[in-house]
């Protein structure tokens, strides 16, 4: 059979056999290897515990010799000193005695132990003798030396091939030396200080000289042989040691001073040092200085515990090091091991397993990605693009895929991105918060000077009485209110709160006409229909700026001269709807559900936010009360409707607490408006059956099908109400009731003034263009509206905050103002009532004339007197749509006394088609008179044909 034609597992087989073949052969030298290592490394370990003890042993000889020192040299053998010490001496022998049962049997190793056992066995015998007649002082110290020396020379045996270890076994030794001579030295010290055998004073003080020069050289080979902080640490504990051996001196000075004794403090080591062994020294003169055997004990431990601690610690380090060798030898000889057997076996299934395995990692490489691409990068992105995301786990859990080849590297590598693309979310929202720090900080210091200006604008308005200046007041006053709206603006950027609450329901119709008043054409602005219903005290603010926001929109992309219709309808679900509709330019198609989309679900604050700044801002605070805004087009020739769907949630009213005592009825619009039929009535349950659904009236509730339910619930908005009442300064309500009822009560004033300046009177003229007989705006509130087809030259409307372009306002001219009935009238006159004398709600009418009786003494000068007393109580004619009283022009003025005004010139059409069609016109002008102006590089076909990147129309 041909190779060629051989299976793929077969290649694979061929190809893996020899290669598998030598690799077993060299994993096992390498096991081999390995294990041997490992017992090295365990012997090593064995040898390292066994200088450890015997350090604790010898140490514990050297004290046995230093302490009993004292107690021996005074006769007193069975001294509870000297058999505590020797006591722990015979414990550190049965723990060296128990630890030398398993170090590795080794012939060096060996002759090292039978000399220790040798040397210690003396131990009995010196303790016999010890500073006795039989053995003299300085011979008993010897003798102590040279039962340890054995044990500290144990320390060159460490190693065993590690170099590590070695080397801690030449350090060990020679820090074992300097404290053995250090321990000498006290002994011997001891020994001078306490003797009284004067002729032994020659022979000791040339045994203290020798080993102080034995400390001074095994020191210094410390410092050659050992390692950089091996000598920072024994500077340190000399340095500890001295510090304690002052703080002790201080202390027994305060004893000696509490006692009524007298201290001496002695001097410094190497004072001391010498002034003992000085030539003629003796105990007595020693003790004129300072220097006592308590003393010299004092000093001379502290110097000898700090040898002994670098000692524990070397010894403790090297166990730790050959401990650590010999696992990593244990566990490189279990890897070489395992990877043996494992090559033994993957040289008969790797062929076949191959192909399966990389499948199944390509698969959970495969779902990893996507579920990371399609659920938990989205979900992390989103709740990172929220205004307020909470606590955000950003952990990325790595894909499970440890294999080393290159789908393992494919998944780190997606990993990393993970992580970087939650990084940068992270960034973003980080920064994102710090751009909203800084638009909050912003809008806080403009509100504060808004608020100034509003304070001092309503001064000015309270203490002016000129009609026209007070309206030059009113002017500013809406433009302050606008300021502070853009104040607010950048306030919902950085998801804060405004700050401004009310701790009761407000009325439905005080909140349509607060946001009136923050438009600069509010009195285009025409409500109707509203129901009698209250909003929430924590939803009013923000409803207001929304409203504000659309009837902006709505009166700058609509004609001067038309309407701006507000009316409100409340839903079988109890549900409020509110509709604004404008004869404006309109929108395409595409804009309409591009703007829609944007409503239901606000994007993030980017750069093409300020294109639309309202419209983003209306989704935000939307979207903080789960109020619905969307945008179609308006049932007549062209515009466009705006719905607001307000929730039953924030339509029930609330805000304040129900069970205190409500405080004194207010005066507002409501409750003027509430004796009229048509909103006293516009929501009775017997007629739910007639009402029309919200799809009826054309809003899309299925665009917030996927919406969160907790987004959306109105109720997280509201945390109950505020503990005072907003200043007047901050309130849109009140602001814009006063206002009105200072313009009306001006002007009720003015005419007053005017009617008693008459002297004749004259017939009433039939005035033709009563406000009653204006144009209908269209079908009545309730109706649905049909949804006309966009023509192709139809401009896209635009946010109320974008710069306006001449082009869209250039058909519109100033026509003189009798062309047009003044529509602010109404405005001024509804919160002006209660200046005038109209009454409240439920009151009678205090201004009402008296009905005049038939009489033969009446004439035409009778009625015409008593038409002039009537003129100083204004007469009002009637109530509006919107549930507000009328002025009936010239009713109020003398007789005879008006001038009649010529009419202007020819007046120009305003219908929308007929501005659509002039624009249409202009539009087409304008692209053949570029097009006759371009170059052959700018023809069609070219790559630079059109308008150039400056030509941009707005919307």
């Amino acid at each position: 059979m041909s190779p060629r034609n051989w299976r793929v597992r077969t290649r694979l087989n061929a190809i893996l056999l020899i290669p598998v073949i030598v690799a077993l052969v060299f994993a096992g030298l390498r096991v081999n290897e390995s294990i041997e290592t490992w017992r090295s490394a365990q012997d090593a370990e064995q040898v390292a515990r066994l200088v450890q003890v015997a350090g604790d042993y010898s140490n514990a000889i050297m004290n046995e010799r230093d302490i009993t020192t004292a107690p021996l040299l005074a006769g007193k053998q069975n001294s509870p000193l000297v058999q505590k010490a020797r006591a722990q001496t015979n414990e550190a022998a049965e723990a060296f005695a128990e630890q030398k049962k398993d170090v590795p049997d080794t012939d060096a190793l060996k002759r090292r132990l039978e000399h220790i056992d040798s040397a210690t066995a003396k131990l009995d015998g010196i303790r016999a003798k010890a500073f006795s007649k039989g053995m003299k002082g300085v011979d008993t110290q010897e003798a102590y030396a040279l039962v340890y020396r054995p044990l500290m020379a144990l320390s060159n045996d460490l190693g065993l091939g590690t170099d590590n270890v070695t080397s801690f076994g030449r350090t060990i030794y020679a820090i074992a030396l300097t404290s053995s001579a250090a321990s000498l030295d006290r002994s011997i010290g001891m020994q001078l200080l306490n003797t009284k055998d004067s002729a032994q004073l020659p022979v000791v003080r040339e045994a203290f000289s020798s080993y102080a020069r034995l400390e001074v050289i095994a020191s210094e080979e410390y410092e050659f042989g050992g390692r950089p902080k091996d000598l920072a640490r024994l500077n340190e504990a000399l340095q500890a040691a001295q510090a304690t051996g002052k703080k002790q001196l201080q202390q027994k000075a305060v004893e000696a001073k509490e006692k009524g004794q007298r201290f001496v403090p002695p001097p410094g080591v190497s004072d001391t040092t010498r002034a003992m062994f000085a030539p003629g020294s003796n105990p007595s003169a020693l003790a004129r200085k300072g220097i006592t055997p308590q003393t010299w004990w004092a000093m001379s431990t502290g110097k000898f515990q700090a040898y002994l601690e670098v000692e524990k610690e070397l010894s403790q380090e090297a166990v730790n090091e050959a401990n650590k060798v010999a696992k990593d030898a244990e566990q490189d000889t279990y890897i070489n091991s395992a990877a043996a057997i494992a090559a033994l076996l993957l040289a008969f299934i790797v062929a076949a397993m191959m192909a399966r395995s990389m499948g199944r990692a390509m698969r959970r490489l495969r779902n990893a990605a996507f579920g990371v691409a399609e659920q938990r990068l989205p979900m992390l992105v989103d709740q990172l693009s929220r205004t307020d995301p909470g606590r955000v786990d950003t952990r990325v859990t790595p894909i499970p895929i440890n294999s080393r080849d290159e789908i393992g590297e494919v998944a780190r590598a997606f990993d990393q991105v993970h992580r970087e693309a939650v990084r940068l979310a992270s960034e973003q929202a980080l920064l994102r918060g710090n751009i909203n720090a800084i638009f909050t900080n912003l809008s806080r210091r403009n509100q504060g000077l808004i608020e100034r200006q509003l304070e001092l604008v309503s001064g000015l308005e309270e203490s002016e009485a000129d009609p026209d200046q007070l309206e030059h007041l009113f002017q500013m006053d809406h433009l302050a209110t606008r300021m502070r709206r853009n104040g607010e603006n950048l306030l919902v950027l950085a998801g804060e709160d405004t700050g401004r609450h009310w701790d009761q329901p407000v009325p439905l119709l005080d909140v349509l006409r607060a946001a009136t008043s923050e438009v600069e054409s509010y009195e285009r602005v025409e409500l109707s229909g509203v129901p009698d219903c209250e909003i929430h005290g924590t939803a009013v603010s923000d409803l207001v700026h929304l409203l504000a926001e659309l009837l902006e929109n709505a009166t700058t992309f609509s004609s001067p001269h038309t309407k701006v219709r507000v009316t409100a309808t409340r839903l079988p679900d109890r549900r409020v709807m509110i509709e604004i509709h404008d004869k404006g330019i309109g929108l395409t198609a595409e804009d309409f559900a591009d703007i829609n989309h944007r409503l239901a679900n606000p994007p993030v604050v980017d750069a093409a936010i300020s294109q639309r700044m309202g419209l983003f801002v209306v989704g935000r605070l939307a979207d903080r009360h789960g109020i619905r805004v969307q945008l179609r087009p308006s049932g007549e020739q062209s515009g466009t409707t705006s719905l607001v769907m307000l929730p039953e949630a924030i339509t029930h009213g609330g805000g304040g607490d129900p069970m205190g005592a409500q405080p004194e009825e207010e005066f507002t619009v409501s409750r003027i408006v509430g004796d009229n039929p048509t909103l006293t009535n516009a929501f009775d349950p017997k007629m739910a059956v007639g009402q029309r659904t919200a799809a009826e009236l054309g809003f899309n509730d299925g665009a917030y099908a996927g919406a969160q339910s907790d987004a959306s619930h109105p109720g997280a908005a509201f945390g109950g109400a505020n503990g005072a009442a907003p200043y007047p300064v901050d309130d849109p309500i009140g602001r814009s009731l006063q206002r009105e009822e200072r313009r009306a009560a001006l002007e009720a004033r003015a005419a007053q003034q005017e009617a008693a300046a008459r002297e004749t009177y004259q017939e009433r003229e039939q005035y033709g263009q009563e406000r009653e007989q204006r144009e209908q705006y269209g079908p009545p509130a309730g109706a649905s509206y049909p949804e006309p087809q966009q023509a192709p030259q139809q401009a896209p409307q635009q946010d109320a905050y974008q710069q306006q372009q001449g082009a869209q306002y250039g058909s519109y001219e100033a026509s003189d103002s009798s062309g047009a009935p003044d529509a602010s009238e109404d405005a001024r006159a509804g919160n002006g009532l209660q200046s005038v004398g109209f009454p409240r709600a439920g009151e009678p009418s205090a201004g009402a004339p008296a009905p005049i009786t038939d009489s033969e003494w009446r004439s035409d000068n009778d009625e015409r007197w008593e038409r002039a007393a009537r003129a100083r109580e204004p007469e009002a004619g009637g109530i509006t749509s919107a549930g507000l009283p009328k002025r009936v022009p010239r009713a109020n003025l003398v007789d005879g006394t008006a001038t009649q005004t010529p009419q202007g010139g020819p007046q120009v059409s305003r219908a929308p088609e007929d501005v659509r069609g002039r624009l249409a016109n202009l539009r087409r002008g304008v692209q053949q008179g570029r097009g006759q102006g371009t170059t052959e590089n700018d023809r069609p076909g070219s790559d630079n044909w059109g308008p150039g990147s400056s030509y941009d129309q707005e919307r």
